[in-house]
């Protein structure tokens, strides 16, 4: 009963899930639906809910977005179409992003100037990638295909290694010299923290170098269907020095804008599949609501060598696949 008082909307949404799957179950004809093997069509609904929550909670402790875990692992161990797979990474990462940060953003810890100062750059990045996925995909078919898997396979070890050896983020970034681009935007502000009862001031620099970043970090997201919550809270922390709550509140606003932009031109190409976004989309944020409950009780470090090993593991994958159709060598890769 504590449980379902601290977390009613969980509950909410666990006896909703539930209700339908019984409804679906119980009221509609399953040989009609078609089926994969053993599996029904609901049977992979369900499963596929199942696995977004998991990925999820991962995702949560471990900082980073459901895209990035989500779009690897099925590009690498499933045949289904590219982007398709894409198109539901960026559902994935934008409800990802904004459940995990919710809470800091009820705490109006979102800085809104510079979420306005990403929103542009984020925005058409994301735009330039999905249209750049979309146009290689027509033009060069399963070429295409084993491009994005070889590029995401070395993206992914980048990844894994900034992980490993990076330093960690700064909750407090120390005073640095002015920025004048920054002080005329008046990218400046402050917020009270709770853990020091004091108010924490904080003032932008590198604004140029971070309007660059998150171009790039745009253009990935939108073509790779990752998202961009392995690197923006990094460019907002690292980058600008803006301290590390601040930039994970902003952060996930800036990916809602930026994932829902990307994901027009896979809508516009047909690539978005209702009936397949779905479930992903409600276990992001079942699982979502689970992982920043249990956050406080789980050691950290161990999720995110856990994310670490299935980086690496999902990226040899990828090249391994990437490389058998360019070449048309097959490569032993588990």
């Amino acid at each position: 009963m504590k449980n379902i008082k601290s977390l009613p909307e969980l509950f909410t949404l666990i006896l909703a899930t539930v209700a339908c799957y019984l409804f679906i179950e119980t009221q509609i004809n399953l040989s009609s639906l078609g089926s994969i093997g053993y599996l029904s069509s609901i049977d992979l609904i369900v499963l596929s809910f199942l696995l977004s929550v998991l990925i999820a909670v991962i995702a949560v402790i471990a900082g980073v977005g459901g895209g990035v875990i989500f779009t690897p692992i099925l590009l690498a161990f499933t045949s289904i179409d590219t982007l398709i797979i894409r198109s539901t990474g960026l559902v994935v990462a934008m409800f990802s992003g904004l459940v995990s940060t919710g809470p800091l953003m009820r705490k109006g810890l979102a800085d809104v100037k510079l979420v306005f100062l990403g929103a542009l750059p984020i925005i058409v990045g994301g735009m330039l990638g999905s249209l750049s996925a979309i146009y290689l995909a027509k033009h060069l078919g399963e070429t295409s295909d084993a491009i994005v898997r070889l590029l995401l396979g070395l993206l992914l070890i980048f990844i894994a290694v900034m992980f490993i050896f990076s330093g960690k983020n700064m909750e407090y970034p120390a005073a640095r010299p002015k920025d004048s681009l920054a002080m005329r935007l008046k990218l400046r502000h402050s917020y009270w923290e709770d853990s020091l009862k004091s108010t924490i001031s904080y003032k932008a620099i590198h604004i140029k170098m971070a309007v660059f970043l998150f171009l790039v970090v745009g253009f990935t997201g939108g073509f790779f269907g990752l998202g961009g919550g392995w690197a923006v809270v990094p460019v907002l922390n690292l980058v600008m020095s803006i301290p590390l709550k601040v930039s994970t509140a902003s952060s996930g606003v800036l990916l809602a804008l930026g994932n829902a932009a990307a994901i027009w031109p896979y809508i516009n190409a047909g690539a978005l599949i209702g009936v397949v976004a779905a479930p992903w989309m409600l276990g992001q944020v079942v699982g979502g609501i689970i992982g920043a409950h249990i956050l406080a009780s789980v050691k950290a470090s161990i999720v995110r060598n856990i994310l670490i090993t299935m980086l690496l593991a999902s990226s040899l994958k990828l090249i391994g696949r990437g490389l058998e159709t360019l070449i048309g060598i097959e490569i032993p890769i588990i």
